[in-house]
């Protein structure tokens, strides 16, 4: 990996690749009981839901360029399902970044985030996300059909679900970490075409932040031959890999992770 002369880049020590580096107070943030995972059941609330999608949605593309520096390389297949739900999955690499990036990718396309509960319990944006792209993964049980339901009905919608099968951030991390074959539950269930988005960091001319480059790949599509778990493995694997060869276009560590000594 290159390095910017005099540039000393942040050293991170971990002693798990599933340690979490992003955890804050807000942690510990729960669901309630009758939580809705569909928001805009109402035409007024569907509405305001769009409108602030929509500035949602600009202000992303203006942090994702202004500081971030994303460059979006699309599969030209995408193009080709606008007319149909897919499930977009990533490597986790941008606390914010993450959030707007997808919503780039996919254009005028909606997309909805399987995220973590915790991220509700944010000062101000927290009660925004379910309105505008959230579904949070259930606390109990009871609740988890209802979560189910939430993430077919948007794929029948004809939108897109993200999923971060990583599951922490890791800032500017330049691998791929390894993923479960369970959160390839929902399109090995519904047979639904996925398609893999592999963030990449680059050394710029000026400054030490790099430039990111994500690429596009797929689609990539469930074996509907084999047994359901089967399914699931096969589809991390392919996906996975696409995804590991993509992260070999890396060239440059603002952030240095390292295994902690035992």
């Amino acid at each position: 990996m290159k390095s910017k002369k005099n540039f000393s880049p942040e050293i991170r020590c971990y002693e798990s690749l599933s340690d979490d580096f992003e955890a804050t107070k807000n942690q510990g943030f729960r669901l309630e009981g009758n939580y809705e995972w569909i928001y805009d059941k109402s035409f007024p609330k569907k509405i305001f839901s769009s409108l602030l999608y929509a500035l949602a949605w600009s202000f992303g593309a203006l942090y994702c360029k202004l500081f971030l520096h994303v460059k979006i390389k699309k599969s030209k297949a995408i193009k080709d399902f606008k007319g149909q739900g897919f499930f977009l999955y990533g490597n986790h690499t941008q606390p914010v970044g993450d959030v707007f990036i997808p919503a780039l990718v996919c254009g005028t396309k909606h997309i909805y985030t399987i995220c973590s509960p915790s991220n509700l319990g944010l000062a101000i944006i927290g009660k925004l996300l379910p309105i505008i792209a959230a579904l949070p993964i259930p606390d109990k049980a009871s609740q988890l059909s209802d979560f189910k339901a939430a993430v077919f009905k948007r794929i029948e919608e004809e939108k897109c679900v993200v999923i971060y099968p990583e599951a922490h951030v890791w800032e500017y991390f330049t691998e791929i970490r390894p993923f479960s074959s369970a959160s390839f539950y929902f399109p090995c269930k519904s047979l639904t075409p996925c398609f893999c988005m592999t963030t990449t960091y680059q050394q710029r001319r000026h400054g030490t932040k790099p430039k990111a480059t994500v690429y596009i790949d797929g689609p990539f599509y469930p074996d509907e031959r084999l047994k359901k778990k089967q399914r699931q493995e096969k589809l991390k694997n392919e996906m996975s890999e696409c995804m590991k060869k993509r992260s070999q276009r890396s060239n440059y560590e603002y952030i240095v992770y390292k295994e902690k000594r035992k």
